[in-house]
């Protein structure tokens, strides 16, 4: 049971339109996770 968790690494523009979804467009985080197929 000693197995490390691995993470997925996004790049800075997959981060920036993540962002920008919520900043911008009025997106809850959970609606923009959802829209780009991530967990919140």
């Amino acid at each position: 049971m000693n197995e490390k968790r691995t993470y997925k690494r996004y790049p800075p523009s997959f981060k920036e339109e993540a962002v920008a979804l919520v900043t911008e467009q009025g997106y809850t985080v959970i609606e923009a996770a959802k829209s780009l197929g991530i967990r919140p």
